[in-house]
């Protein structure tokens, strides 16, 4: 722990002895045992940040010949995934008038909120594109979870799909845009 340290002086030349001076040396090895045993306890007895999951449960495999339920389309927000952060939305599945938007808070969001308001019992189906990123997925999952839609669904962005989106922006074609470029 501590030990105590006597040093004499040598003799002065009128042949006085020297005086005793007392040192003290304090030895640190129990100090850094201690503080490695705090530092252990204390990573030992943390609890670090759990990552926050958003739930999706997903539906059960139905058999071949089992129908869907039929939905009214005029309940459907369509939200197609595209490149470059851009979404496209509609309402319904026929002759629909394609909307362009983006992720901020008066892009889809805005949309999200007044669609909700107009139209009761809403359905989002989400169909993410093969240029969309799982970036963009994560993002209107959290716009959604944001605007507290509870009735949505992911679906495969089908040939119907690329059909409307091939009429809609094939150069010259009416676009609307919802939000303010940024």
């Amino acid at each position: 722990m501590s030990e105590v340290v006597a040093k004499t002086k040598p003799s002065d030349k009128k042949g006085k002895p020297g005086a005793k001076k007392l040192t003290t040396r304090v030895d640190m090895t129990p100090v850094v045992d201690l503080a490695f045993l705090l530092l252990t306890f204390f990573m030992l007895a943390t609890t670090f940040i759990k990552p926050q999951v958003m739930e999706l449960i997903l539906p059960e495999e139905s058999a071949a010949d089992e129908t869907q339920p039929k939905v009214n389309e005029k309940k459907v927000l369509n939200i197609i995934l595209g490149a470059d952060n851009k979404i496209y939305w509609f309402i319904g599945l026929t002759a629909p008038q394609v909307n362009e938007s983006d992720y901020s808070a008066t892009g889809i969001r805005k949309v999200l909120q007044e669609q909700n308001e107009l139209i009761e019992k809403m359905i989002v189906l989400i169909k993410p594109d093969e240029t969309s990123t799982y970036e963009n997925l994560v993002d209107i999952l959290d716009e959604l979870e944001i605007t507290q839609m509870s009735r949505y669904a992911l679906v495969e962005f089908g040939p119907e799909d690329k059909t409307i989106m091939s009429q809609f922006l094939t150069p010259g074609a009416d676009v609307q845009t919802t939000s303010k470029p940024s």
